[in-house]
């Protein structure tokens, strides 16, 4: 029996082959992705279905990168927000866009800026992940685990 009859070699499809490149393809961009998540993190609030996730982004690239909105399958609505004391009252607006320089870090932090998580689909415990993407102006998204800490955490 020759080689390419043998019983036991495996031809795979164009199907497996269109596959395996889109894999190839996901991996390199994940491995190249230029913006960077350090330390994401979220309180627990027993009772609210509301939680603020604070993190920091490092651009280590040589272009900015744009961040233009973030999605979480465990909450109905996600936004970027920044919290600003103006005249003595803390008053939080949304932003649109976040730009990175290449270089730079952003810090989201209680007092500033952070993603808000509405309608969350169930309490979150101590020590769980609640899990985020950022999604970037040139299309791509950044998977983000925010580690739950007690109410107190700072």
């Amino acid at each position: 029996m020759s080689k390419s009859n043998h019983p036991c070699r495996v031809r795979p499809s164009p199907a497996r082959w269109g596959a395996l490149a889109l894999l190839l393809a996901a991996l390199a961009v994940a491995q190249t992705s230029t913006l960077q998540v350090l330390d994401a993190w979220t309180r627990q609030v027993p009772g609210s279905d509301v939680a603020a996730v604070y993190l920091t982004l490092h651009n280590s690239s040589a272009k900015p990168v744009t961040i233009t909105g973030v999605e979480s399958p465990v909450a109905s609505h996600a936004m970027i927000h920044e919290t600003r004391t103006e005249g003595g009252l803390s008053k939080m607006r949304p932003q649109q866009e976040l730009v990175i320089q290449p270089g730079q870090t952003l810090k989201f932090a209680p007092g500033g800026l952070h993603v808000m998580l509405h309608g969350l689909s169930h309490p979150a415990a101590v020590g769980q992940t609640l899990p985020l993407t950022l999604l970037l102006a040139d299309g791509s998204r950044v998977a983000v685990s925010a580690v739950v800490r007690p109410l107190t955490a700072q």
